[in-house]
Order: structure tokens, then sequence, then C-alpha cells
């Protein structure tokens, strides 16, 4: 039997590729962007106590209740925006789903979305998926910052929508006020519609905000702000997430949660609304984390990698030209190869977060580990 394949250019995703390495070669895996430490004790209890109440059948599809009033109430305090719970406020099975969801709901056959290289990898296969035509903009080199006259220029009456991402992935840039004000500025005389990828907002470093969306009216008004519980709590196994959008783009965007995935585990949802009772855990985050990026920077100063600005998120670039010629390897793809087999530390090459790769010598490393981890990986990197 032939089958015609809905995504025909698509493999095993660099992600699985590179654990797979780790594994086989036994090296520390900061490649895939996940933490290897345990989430708070305190939200496993929240959860088990939410399957002993009995909350363990169908909750409703937009979510439970108390977990969407809790999300509006944490948008109102640090973003100023109010979101109505009940018609505003989605639970979702995790990011991924949300950001697939937002564009079934918007992209016909013949729409333009617009994405920002380098971009996470699902972004182009859930366009395609919604017969949607991706357009590429790349971001500007070396710094991968927004490059808003190309921007500008991509942008057609068959644009449908863009998708930003702050803090970024791969790069760990943060966009600023001004660059949300001019993204407004610019998409004010247009339908265009906005995706914005938060997963990472409490993520910021070196006392920065995170600029959300919901702190523009006149692009939160346009936008679906999608974010990762599993991200904010350390527990990305759970994928559970939430997409914020006006009353209008709800509508829609439930329409097509409702026979997707219909809803998303109750327990989880339940637990999880009790534990954001308190907002310490996700206000100290950014904290948390930078100390991590301090101790991985610091130890990377010993080497000859090239540090790249790291704003946000739980990623480090590192741009390793000074180890091509003692590698032996040119690509990065084959230069992270090498450095899980010879060296025993895996990474992602930064080509895996462009359609045509890129010839830029970067890697990215991820830095949501334990110490110990950390130390034991910077051990390997320093004896290059």
């Amino acid at each position: 039997m032939q089958l015609h394949s809905r995504l025909p250019h698509v493999g095993t995703t660099i992600f699985s590729t590179m654990s797979a390495l780790a594994q086989a070669h036994g090296a520390v895996n900061l490649g895939q962007g996940f933490p290897d430490f345990d989430c708070d004790p305190q939200l496993v209890d929240a959860v088990h106590e939410a399957m002993r109440r009995g909350h363990n059948q169908y909750p409703p599809m937009p979510g439970v209740p108390a977990l969407r009033q809790a999300v509006a109430a944490k948008l109102q305090a640090m973003h100023g925006r109010s979101y109505d719970a009940d018609r505003e406020i989605t639970i979702t099975a995790g990011a991924t789903q949300a950001i697939f969801t937002a564009l079934l709901a918007i992209v016909h056959p013949g729409d333009d979305v617009i994405v920002l290289e380098p971009c996470y990898d699902s972004y182009g296969p859930n366009i395609e998926l919604a017969g949607g035509r991706v357009v590429r903009v790349p971001l500007k080199a070396e710094s991968y910052r927004p490059d808003f006259e190309r921007i500008a220029a991509a942008i057609t009456p068959r644009t449908r929508a863009l998708i930003i991402n702050t803090p970024h992935n791969p790069s760990a840039t943060v966009w600023s006020a001004a660059e949300m004000q001019t993204l407004a500025d610019l998409l004010a005389p247009t339908d265009v519609l906005l995706i914005s990828d938060e997963v990472y907002e409490h993520m910021v470093f070196d006392g920065a905000a995170h600029q959300s969306v919901a702190r523009f009216p006149g692009l939160a008004e346009r936008s679906f702000i999608v974010s990762s519980f599993g991200k904010t709590y350390h527990v990305t196994g759970w994928k559970v997430g939430y997409v914020a959008a006006p009353a209008a783009l709800s509508v829609e965007f439930r329409k097509v949660h409702q026979f997707n995935v219909f809803t998303v585990n109750t327990p989880a949802q339940h637990g999880l609304a009790a534990y954001m009772a308190n907002p310490a855990p996700y206000l100290g985050l950014g904290d948390f984390y930078q100390r991590k990026r301090d101790l991985f920077r610091a130890g990377l100063e010993g080497t000859a990698f090239r540090l790249l600005p790291s704003e946000g998120s739980y990623f480090q670039c590192v741009d390793f030209s000074a180890y091509r010629e003692r590698s032996g390897q040119r690509s990065d793809a084959a230069f992270c190869e090498w450095l899980t087999r010879e060296v025993g530390v895996a990474a992602i090459p930064l080509s895996a977060f462009y359609a045509q790769g890129c010839e830029a010598p970067v890697i990215r490393f991820c830095f949501a580990k334990r110490d110990e981890t950390l130390k034991q990986a910077l051990d390997k990197l320093q004896s290059l």
C-alpha cells in the first residue's frame, strides 16, 4: 500500500537524534531542553490530593475554572491586562498543541504565515499541516534580533499570521519593549494575527522584564499568547500549557481544541491551580536559572568557545570556530556529533532551527540541569 505523506520532508527530530547518540556514548546530554531535576514535591502532593478528592474524570473542555482563573490573575498582576477566565483562557496539552491548534483555527489554504528563523522546529510543519505556506524571515545575523524591514517586506495581502518567540529558543535573546512597540506599529494597519510563543516567560535575566504581548494593547487584541506550565514548574512531561486570546479568537481556537484533544489531564490541572496560589516559584524562576547560566558561562570562560549573550530561556549558544581545526569538523551538525562521541557532551546544532540549515559555527547547550551535571559537562569541555 502506498501512502502519500503529509510531511514528506520531515524525519526524526535532531533532539531525538542527539539524545539517542548521547545515550549510546554515555555523554552528558545538554542537548534536549528539559531539566534533569525534580519539581517541587508540593506540586506533586497537590496533584495527588486532587486524585484523592476524586478529580479523575473529564474536566470542562476549556480547562478547570480554578486554573483558568489563576492564569488570568497572573496575567493581570504581571502585565496589567485583564483576560476573562471563562471566555479568553484555554488550558492546552502543552504549548506545541496550543500553537498547532491556533494555526488550525485561523489558517486556510493559500494563507501565508511568517516565522522568524532560527525558530522552533514545529512551527513549519504545523503551518503546512494547516494548509498554509511558510514564509521564513531571518533574524539579524549574530544578534538574532528582529529585522523589522524584512518583516514588513514579507507582509502581503496573503499574510494571515506571524509567529514570534521571546525569550527565544534557540538564541536566548529577549525582545525589548521598544521592539514590541515597533511590531505593534508595523501590524497596526494590517489584519495579520499574532501567535506569541512565551513558554520561557519567567526565565529573563539581569534585571530585565519579559515583554509579553499582553502589555501592548495593539498586539494583545490580535494575539494568541502561548505558555507552558511544564517549562515554568520543571514538569515538561506533564504536557500542560495555556492560551490567552481575545474572546473572538478563543471561540475559533476552542472549536479546534475540542476536536483534537478536547481537554487536558484533570488532576494535573487541579494541582497546578492550587500550586499557583503561591506566586513565589514562578517569580523566582529567573534568579534560579540565572545562577545556573552564570555557573555554566563561568566554566566555559576557560575554553575557546565564544559565548553569545544569554538574556533569557535556559539555553546558551556558543561559537565553536576555534575548535574546527582540532575536531576536523566544519559543520555544526558534524561538530555536535564529534563532541558527543569524542568529548562526551551532547549539544544541538543551530542549523536544526533553519529549514535550509545555516553556515554559522554555532551550537546550543541547555543549562536546565543539576549543578553536578553542569560541572561534569564543564570538566569535559575544559579538556578540549
